[in-house]
This record gives C-alpha cells, sequence and structure tokens, in this order.
C-alpha cells in the first residue's frame, strides 16, 4: 500500500460497525462543537485493510509510556491500535490536508502524518502483532480484553459488503 496516508471513513459504516462494539462513537454527539471525524491510517492485515483512527492527545497521555498498542504521534495525537477495524473499499476517502480550509487543522493534520511516517515501520509492526495476539489469546490477557474482536468485525466487513451489493 506504500508509505501511510490519512483517510477519513463514512458514517454509515461507523454507525454500522458501532451495533458490534464498544470502542466505535458516533461522529456527532449532541451538544458537541464540531462532529467526530474518522481519520486515520490504513494498512493490510490478513487480506484486509485496517483502519486506526487517530485519538485527540489528552493530558493523560502524557504520563503513558507506548506500548504495542499506544502509540504517540508527538503531543498531538495518539494511535489505539487495539481500536483498529477492517473496513472495504468504497467506506474510506483519502483525506488531503492542503484541502482543509481551516489552517489551524491542516498545520495539525501536516505534523502529524509527518510523524506517522517516520514511526510508519512500528505502526504496522504493532498492529500485526496486535492482531495475531488477539487472534490467539481471544480474551485471555489484559491486551486481548480490550480490543476490538477483529473476528466478528471481519465478518460485519463481509456482511457490508453483501448488504451493499
Amino acid at each position: 500500500m506504500g508509505k501511510l496516508l490519512f483517510y477519513e471513513i463514512e458514517n454509515k459504516y461507523i454507525d454500522f460497525l458501532s451495533q458490534f462494539s464498544e470502542h466505535f462513537f458516533h461522529n456527532a454527539q449532541i451538544n458537541q462543537k464540531y462532529s467526530r471525524k474518522y481519520i486515520g491510517v490504513l494498512f493490510e492485515i490478513n487480506g484486509f485493510k485496517y483502519f486506526a483512527p487517530l485519538s485527540s492527545f489528552k493530558p493523560k497521555h502524557k504520563r503513558l509510556s507506548e506500548t504495542v498498542d499506544f502509540i504517540k504521534i508527538g503531543d498531538m495525537a495518539v494511535i489505539n491500535l487495539n481500536n483498529m477495524f477492517p473496513v472495504p473499499e468504497g467506506v474510506f476517502s483519502l483525506k488531503n490536508p492542503k484541502t482543509e480550509k481551516n489552517l489551524q487543522y491542516r498545520t495539525l493534520l501536516n505534523n502529524e502524518i509527518r510523524i506517522i511516517r517516520k514511526k510508519e515501520e512500528q505502526i504496522i509492526n504493532n498492529a500485526k502483532s496486535v492482531y495475531n495476539h488477539k487472534m490467539t489469546n481471544d480474551g485471555k490477557s489484559k491486551l486481548s480484553q480490550r480490543c476490538n474482536d477483529f473476528k466478528l468485525l471481519e465478518e460485519k466487513c463481509y456482511e457490508y459488503i453483501k448488504k451493499s451489493l
């Protein structure tokens, strides 16, 4: 797939998957000033395109160390690989920071992608490790307990494709 880029996921797919995992949040919450966008990176695992969403950096992240499923993107964002999920073709679109009208947000995205590219190998290798750990230790470790159910979400990804045809 080449170097990691930002992608955005359609709300309809997030709404569909949120029925099957507690790790999904709807894009628009009541009384929320801005809608939550699912922006993150795509890579391939087990024949699926997997999406790992970015999360905003919070004060608690300063004191946390990186782990196999938790990667800091400077002090701007984090990637929780335990929250990654499979995505079918047609539900994601390239997010080009250059087209972002808000200068502050465009600068943030550009800074984040620069760090992500430096950590690309770590992100992909860790994602594969997290995936393999979940598949072989389902529920038997703290890491596997906090992960999405990748097997279930892969089944639901196929189901979504069939419904969309």
